[in-house]
C-alpha cells in the first residue's frame, strides 16, 4: 500500500474509532478493533509515538473486557512488541514477545500459525538486539515449522525464508545468505507478483547481501530498480521506499561515489524528519552515516 492510501486508512480508522465510540461505547470490541486498527496504520507509517501510545491503550482495554487469554488480547501484546522493537525499546519487546509466545503455545498449540508468528517476531527482536545465534535457531525452527504446516509456498513460510537469510547475512555467513535471499526473490516473484511489498523486500535484501559481499556493482544496480519499484508501488514518502533510497546511499559511498552518496543522504534525511516520529531511532542512524561521508569527503579533498 502507498503512502497516500495509508493516509485514507488512518482516516477512515480515526473515522471509524470515533463513530464507534459514539455508537456502540469505547468498550465494545468492535471499537478495540478500530483501535488497533489506527495504531498499526502509526506503526506502518513510522509514527511509532502514537503508534505505542494506542497500542499500550489497546492492550490494556482488551486485557479488561476480554481478559488476558483472549486472542484479540495476544493479538494487541504481539503487535504492542512489535512497535516497542520498531523504536528501538528492544528490552521491552523480548519480554513482551517471550510471553506472547508462551502464552500462544498453550493457548492455540505449537503449530498455530499465530504461534509461529510469535516465534518469528521473537526471533526478530533477538536479530535487532545482536542475540543472532538465538535469532537463528528461532528461524531455523520456524521455518521448518512453517513449510511442514503451512506448505513451502505459503506467504509465511516465504517470510521465514527471507528472514534466515537475513539473519545469516548478520552472522556474516554471507554466501549462504545470498544463495537463500535469491531463492526467496524467486519464490516470491513466482507466487506473490513482482510488484508485491515482499517481493519489494526480498530484492532489497539480495542487494543487501551482495553489498556486504563486497559486490557493489550488483547491489547499486538492485537498489536502484528497488527504489524505483518502491516508489513506483508504495509511494515516494512510504518507510521501505526511504530505506531503499538510504541502502543506494550507503552503497554509492562504498563505492568512492561520496558526493552522489551526500546528496542522497541529505534527501532522506530531509524525508525521514518530514515522514517519521521526532525520536525515531532512524533519525539518529542517518543522521551518523550522512557526517560520516561528510569527513570521509573532506579527508580526501
Amino acid at each position: 500500500m502507498d503512502t497516500g492510501r495509508i493516509d485514507e486508512a488512518i482516516t477512515l480508522h480515526r473515522q471509524t474509532l470515533t463513530d464507534r465510540q459514539r455508537i456502540l461505547g469505547p468498550d465494545h470490541p468492535d471499537t478495540l478493533t478500530s483501535q488497533h486498527g489506527l495504531g498499526f496504520g502509526y506503526q506502518c507509517m513510522g509514527r511509532v509515538d502514537e503508534a505505542i501510545s494506542l497500542h499500550e491503550r489497546n492492550l490494556a482495554d482488551r486485557e479488561r473486557i476480554l481478559g488476558t487469554d483472549h486472542p484479540d488480547t495476544l493479538d494487541s501484546r504481539n503487535n504492542l512488541a512489535a512497535v516497542y522493537r520498531d523504536a528501538g525499546r528492544l528490552d521491552e519487546a523480548i519480554s513482551l514477545h517471550k510471553r506472547n509466545l508462551a502464552d500462544r503455545e498453550r493457548i492455540l498449540g505449537t503449530d498455530h500459525p499465530d504461534t509461529l508468528d510469535s516465534r518469528n517476531n521473537l526471533a526478530f527482536a533477538y536479530l535487532e538486539a545482536g542475540r543472532v545465534t538465538e535469532a537463528m535457531t528461532l528461524y531455523e525452527r520456524n521455518l521448518a515449522d512453517r513449510e511442514r504446516v503451512l506448505g513451502t509456498d505459503h506467504p509465511d513460510t516465504l517470510s521465514s525464508r527471507n528472514n534466515l537469510a537475513f539473519a545469516y547475512r548478520v552472522a556474516g555467513r554471507v554466501t549462504e545468505a545470498i544463495t537463500l535471499h535469491k531463492r526467496s526473490l524467486a519464490d516470491r516473484e513466482r507466487v506473490l507478483g513482482a510488484d508485491h511489498k515482499q517481493t519489494l523486500d526480498s530484492r532489497n535484501d539480495l542487494a543487501s547481501a551482495y553489498r556486504v559481499a563486497g559486490q557493489v556493482t550488483e547491489a547499486a544496480t538492485l537498489y536502484k530498480r528497488c527504489l524505483a519499484d518502491r516508489e513506483r508501488v508504495l509511494g515516494a514518502d512510504h518507510p521501505d521506499t526511504l530505506t531503499s533510497r538510504y541502502d543506494l546511499a550507503t552503497t554509492y559511498r562504498q563505492m568512492g561515489r561520496l558526493d552522489e552518496a551526500i546528496t542522497l543522504h541529505e534527501q532522506v534525511l530531509q524525508d525521514y524528519q518530514r515522514v517519521l516520529s521526532p525520536g525515531h531511532p532512524w533519525l539518529d542512524v542517518v543522521n551518523r552515516s550522512l557526517e560520516s561521508a561528510r569527513r570521509e569527503r573532506d579527508r580526501e579533498a
